[in-house]
């Protein structure tokens, strides 16, 4: 197989920033993956846009053209729980609770429930709401429980649906449990796979 032209490297660097536009739009990444992708992706094109304007036959815009994996880029960027709390609906003790966060941002999370609390209805869905200081809560309501995560960085849409998927997984193995208003202790909580313990 042919080495692949400048303008072929340029055409498929172009390619990988398209997709990336179509991930980040389609909710599978979020902004500061999405910021540190593109970053990675421009500068390589600017590096060897340079390089091949300066000195055109200096085959180092070769070695730069080997495009690197971005999964590491991935990772480090992708939101991560920090905290979780899961109530029953009407409850302000939690069922269970687990993680740590900043004061600043507890106290935010106390004042938003508090505000929750003493609306007369909640309606069922989920939210997303920043804390500042890179903090992110989401918020997932059901028909007899609720569950509140608190990120680092903030959760993409795929993070957000993983949030609503567990939550129902919780409401569906809890149904009799929590119509009953028995134990937690009896209870299974899928929650428990948002923070990593390793």
């Amino acid at each position: 197989m042919p080495a692949k032209t400048p303008q072929e490297i340029l055409a498929d660097l172009e390619q990988k920033i398209q997709a990336l536009n179509r991930e980040y739009s389609e909710g599978v990444i979020n902004s500061a993956q999405f910021n540190a992708i593109y970053r990675y992706f421009s500068e390589k094109r600017t590096l060897i846009e340079h390089i091949l304007e300066t000195n055109p036959d200096n085959p180092t815009w070769r070695a730069v053209a080997e495009t690197q994996n971005t999964d590491y880029l991935r990772a480090q960027f992708e939101a991560r729980a920090l905290y979780y709390a899961v109530f029953r609906r009407g409850h302000q003790q939690p069922l269970l609770a687990d993680g740590k966060i900043p004061r600043k941002a507890a106290e935010q999370v106390i004042k938003l429930l508090n505000g929750l609390w003493e609306m007369p209805t909640l309606r069922k869905g989920v939210a997303r709401k920043s804390l500042g200081e890179g903090l992110w809560t989401l918020l997932c309501i059901g028909d007899q429980a609720m569950t509140i995560a608190v990120y680092f960085l903030q959760p993409s849409n795929l993070q957000l649906n993983r949030l609503k998927d567990i939550h129902d997984d919780f409401e569906r193995a809890n149904s009799q449990l929590l119509k009953r208003s028995l134990s937690a202790e009896r209870m299974i909580f899928p929650q428990r796979a948002l923070i990593d313990k390793s």
